[in-house]
């Protein structure tokens, strides 16, 4: 009984000590500071421990200008009290208001002077410097504990932050880096801070000058080299950060990790030559055995054919020693699950670029017949054979490929990809009643991109469908999409131009020009294509296919032409005016990028 009547007590005490603090802060945002001096005062005197009532108490006496009696308070605490020094601290302040500067900087420096050599005694005291606005006497505070301590890292971190407020960038560096120093794990979040607070080449010329010093006063250190890797990224210097990530590679046996992320940051700037010798490296050091050895290979050949289409006036002989090169590493690691997806990159290569369709074709349908295959691999594999088979004309047997993985897949993503294209089929074939069907049921997709993609199909369809009395006009256009997808490119410019001869003025000029667009682009005529995307633009900026026209072009000057300035404004516009364009996040991922932000 006397057990439980101690926890009711208890209990009692509780709820009136938090509804006395409620009204306590309250007052003290009204301004009523008698009343709050008056409650705090006696909650601290119930219980001594929770200073922070001593202190709010305090707080109101020099709201009220009582400051004989604050005082008198706090010596009287510095006599119960005499290990917390942030008692000194608030006497200091005390004597700033009482206009006595000199007595207030000798009782910071006794706070300073007398606070233990323990972890937690310095950071409270560092910290009552910082809410008190006195960031030199913190700094003071943690270079003491740092010396008395003897330990370099334990107040490294509240030291930096104290120099990055006030901006003494090299003094900043030091510290951040001794903070870093015994733990390559705090490399991250440190990677986040320089990249936050370093904004000039002078920034980071400081911090490589630093870095270079500690690598060579103490090699074995783990965490300098890294940082040093990130600078060089920072500054999209690839060749010397991949130079510096290999030599960490090797010294530290790692197992290629670190220089595919490299070869991929490398590869996404564009920086083909260097995402080359990267993924290079992971195939030839850590050979077949490595963990990434088909993936590497296949980044290389990604890298290579990248390398070849980023000059404008390449040509498909150019391609010729890269078919080589990928058959033998087909030949070399075989067809199987470990190998599908690069054999289906070949494929592509094959297909799209070398324009070897049967060599394409003849390669997929060995691939669907090894039983092992597993079946997500063999469904990938049927997709792009039906996709090839389309290209060549033999559209029934297409159909029939999407329909088995439509029908195996139902409710997977597989699925909706062969559903979506089976719609295509029926689109280029002019049974829009069938195909816009398919669209609307995948409007509900769990794929984004599939259904954005079968929302804008449904939508074409229903307009253009309701603008006169046949469906000539739409027949001709979806044939010029289906000899486009054939690369029968001359045939499609003709069924295009019959289009705007039989239907001048038809709503479906602007996706004429964009077709158009996209047809000089793969031609390689890159000046009439932007002219076509041009006219889009400035004809028409309400239209479905604008952010697409602006969202290309954008990346015709970007990626092909190697135009950035002509890029950034397009990207820009994307983002700015076109926000909820499906475009909107890769073009302001590339804006950055090409602004000189450092985008991984």
């Amino acid at each position: 009984m006397k057990y439980l009547l101690c926890i009711l007590f208890s209990f009692s005490f509780l709820v009136l000590q938090a509804q006395d603090t409620r009204l306590a802060y309250k007052y003290l945002r009204d301004g009523e500071y008698r009343k709050a001096s008056v409650i705090f005062k006696k909650m601290y005197e119930k219980d001594k421990t929770k200073n922070v009532f001593f202190s709010q108490y305090i707080k109101s006496l020099l709201e009220l200008e009582e400051f004989e009696e604050a005082e008198s308070e706090i010596e009287k605490e510095l006599k119960s009290r005499p290990d917390d020094v942030t008692l000194y601290v608030s006497l200091g302040n005390l004597q700033e208001r009482m206009m006595a500067p000199d007595k207030a900087e000798k009782s910071y420096r006794k706070a300073i002077k007398y606070v233990q050599p323990k972890h937690n005694d310095v950071i409270n005291l560092g910290n009552t410097f910082v809410r008190s606005g006195k960031l030199d006497l913190a700094l003071e505070t943690y270079h003491q504990g740092t010396a008395k301590l003897n330990n370099d890292v334990i107040f490294a971190y509240y030291t930096a932050d104290l120099y990055r407020r006030k901006g003494e960038i090299p003094d900043m560096i030091k510290h951040y880096l001794n903070y870093a120093s015994d733990n390559v794990g705090k490399v991250r979040s440190l990677k986040k801070t320089f990249q936050t607070n370093l904004h000039t080449a002078e920034d980071l010329q400081e911090l490589k000058k630093q870095l270079y010093e500690r690598i060579n006063n103490d090699p074995e250190n783990k965490s300098y080299p890294e940082v040093l890797q990130w600078v060089f990224i920072h500054e999209k210097d690839y060749a010397k950060a991949f130079r510096q990530a290999r030599a960490i590679d090797k010294k530290q046996d790692e197992n290629g990790t670190r220089i595919m992320d490299l070869g991929n940051i490398a590869f996404n700037a564009a920086d083909y030559p260097i995402a080359i010798k990267a993924f290079s490296y992971v195939v030839e050091e850590k050979g077949r055995t490595g963990s990434y050895y088909i993936e590497a290979k296949k980044s290389v050949m990604d890298s290579k054919i990248a390398q070849v289409k980023a000059v404008p006036d390449y040509n498909k002989n150019d391609f010729d020693s890269l078919r080589l090169e990928y058959k033998a590493f087909i030949d070399e690691v075989g067809v199987n699950n470990a190998t599908a997806a690069i054999v289906k990159d070949y494929c592509e290569f094959l297909a799209l670029d070398v324009n070897d369709i049967d060599a394409a074709v003849k390669t997929l349908e060995d691939m669907v017949e090894i039983r092992s295959i597993r079946k997500n691999e063999r469904a990938n594999a049927k997709i792009s054979l039906a996709d090839y088979y389309l290209i060549q004309g033999d559209i029934w047997e297409a159909t029939l490929l999407y329909s088995q993985v439509d029908k195996e897949f139902r409710e997977e993503f597989l699925g909706e990809v062969a559903r979506y294209k089976n719609a295509l089929l029926f689109y280029y074939s002019g049974n829009f009643g069938w195909a816009q069907e398919i669209f609307d049921i995948l409007k509900s997709s769990t794929s984004k991109l599939i259904s954005n993609d079968a929302i804008d199909k449904s939508v074409f369809i229903t307009t253009n469908m309701g603008l006169d009395s046949t469906d000539t006009a739409l027949r001709l256009f979806s044939g010029a999409d289906l000899l486009a997808v054939q690369n029968r490119f001359p045939e499609a410019f003709q069924k295009l131009d019959s289009v705007k001869l039989l239907f001048p003025e038809h709503e479906l000029e602007d996706d004429i020009l964009h077709r158009e667009a996209l047809m000089y682009t793969a031609l390689q005529k890159y000046d009439d294509a932007i002219k076509k995307y041009e006219i889009i633009i400035e004809k028409f900026p309400e239209d479905i296919t604008c952010d697409n026209a602006i969202f290309e072009l954008a990346q015709l000057y970007d990626l092909i032409l190697k135009d950035p300035d002509s890029a950034l404004p397009l990207y820009e516009k994307v983002f700015i005016d076109y926000s909820n364009s499906t475009f909107a996040v890769e073009a302001r991922k590339r804006y950055r990028i090409l602004r000189g932000d450092n985008v991984q």
